[in-house]
């Protein structure tokens, strides 16, 4: 929500006035100097909208503003053209409304375009939040990241490294929004304030690694590679088998972690919907933002959502800190879910996280089935990988 400066207003003035944390105000209003406000200048509340409101016969600023527990001086402060002692029934007025319930619908089919208007609207709603591009697909879409938190200790989530596993996008979305109503309105997780972790964490979120990907999967495929597609499906136009990027290359056999062992004994030496390693390590421009991404930003742990399993894999070739088996001991117990050590799979975004940077590193297998799973698991999946979540930041 956007307001504009009044003589004597503050930030401080603004936190008291919609109860909104003040450090989440001065964090959306970067480029302001908070003790050096200028009249007519915008600044953004984070945490509300703004609704347009009809005035009734009998209308005023003090009924409405009792009736929605606000203060007369928020109106005011909306409705700086409007006379409060000359109302008029139909005139219309601008009213604040707190945002206290998520708006993010991750249980759909979730694609690029979902994605990118969720990302617009937590964007307007928590101007805190940076949203980066780290990269391009190769059909030209932007790698999204989602950046927030004041802190030291790094963190990042990804989803959607494979396509037909996109309901991990929609997953961490709603985990995301879950967390930013948390700050705004001050009211704790499973009973963990999360202003806290804000304040002590540097936390990377990007929610679809292969949006080319999930968009064949979920929408079928784009006029331009439609051939080229259904050719390395062989022949089939049903492609929800498919994992891999759209030229056929499996995103998460990419890395430089024992991709030489996958190379010589995984059967598809070609561009396939799965399992195909490519020519190289880190050919593709999907692999390739996120290798950048994790040696330019130097996480402190990474977890990256897979399906399918209920269990999750933590180890790679005794190069995992011992902190990597605390973290594993409590994302178990507060999931459900079975901590592997070790599998006989390697050339995976965990894997080469932990191989190039001895720090903690995940893949987190959600609920169980086939892929894609279907939309009935999601809120059990939400309840199960939040713990996870919470944990990943707070310990």
């Amino acid at each position: 929500m956007r307001v504009q400066v009044r003589s004597g207003d503050s930030f401080w003035h603004y936190s008291r006035l919609f109860m909104v944390p003040l450090n989440l105000i001065i964090d959306s209003n970067p480029t302001i100097n908070p003790s050096a406000l200028q009249i007519g200048q915008e600044v953004q509340i984070p945490g509300f909208i703004v609704q347009k409101y009809t005035l009734k016969k009998g209308d005023t600023f003090w009924k409405l503003s009792e009736a929605r527990h606000l203060s007369v001086d928020a109106l005011l402060l909306l409705n700086q053209n409007v006379n409060p002692n000359q109302l008029q029934a139909g005139q219309s007025i601008n009213i604040p409304q707190r945002v206290i319930t998520p708006f993010i619908n991750g249980k759909k089919p979730y694609n690029f375009k979902a994605l990118t208007a969720d990302i617009a609207n937590l964007k307007s709603v928590f101007p805190f939040i940076q949203v980066n591009n780290i990269g391009k697909s190769v059909l030209g879409k932007p790698i999204q990241e989602i950046r927030l938190g004041k802190g030291t200790k790094k963190v990042h989530f990804n989803a959607s490294f494979h396509a037909n596993e996109w309901i991990t996008s929609g997953i961490l979305m709603a985990l995301l929004n879950h967390f930013l109503l948390s700050l705004t309105n001050a009211k704790p997780i499973r009973g963990l304030s999360t202003m806290p972790l804000y304040q002590a964490v540097d936390l990377s979120i990007v929610p679809m690694v292969n949006p080319d990907g999930v968009d064949l999967v979920v929408n079928g495929p784009p006029a331009e590679v439609k051939e080229q597609v259904v050719s390395i499906n062989r022949g089939s136009t049903d492609f929800t088998g498919w994992k891999a990027n759209i030229r056929g290359v499996d995103l998460n056999n990419q890395f430089p972690a024992k991709w030489e062992v996958e190379k010589e004994r995984k059967e598809e030496k070609a561009p396939a919907p799965r399992d195909f390693p490519g020519d190289a390590p880190l050919t593709e421009p999907e692999t390739i933002a996120m290798a950048n991404l994790a040696r330019t930003r130097q996480f402190d742990r990474m977890l990256a959502f897979h399906t399918q399993g209920e269990e999750f894999y933590w180890g790679y070739e005794g190069l995992e800190p011992p902190e990597s088996r605390v973290l594993a001991a409590e994302f178990a117990r507060v999931s459900g879910y079975e901590p592997i050590q070790y599998i006989d799979s390697f050339a995976g975004y965990k894997d080469w996280f932990i191989k190039e940077f001895r720090r903690p590193g995940f893949t987190i297998e959600l609920g169980s089935g086939i892929n894609p799973l279907p939309l009935s698991q999601f809120d059990e999946i939400f309840e199960e990988v939040l713990g996870i979540y919470l944990a990943a930041l707070y310990m």
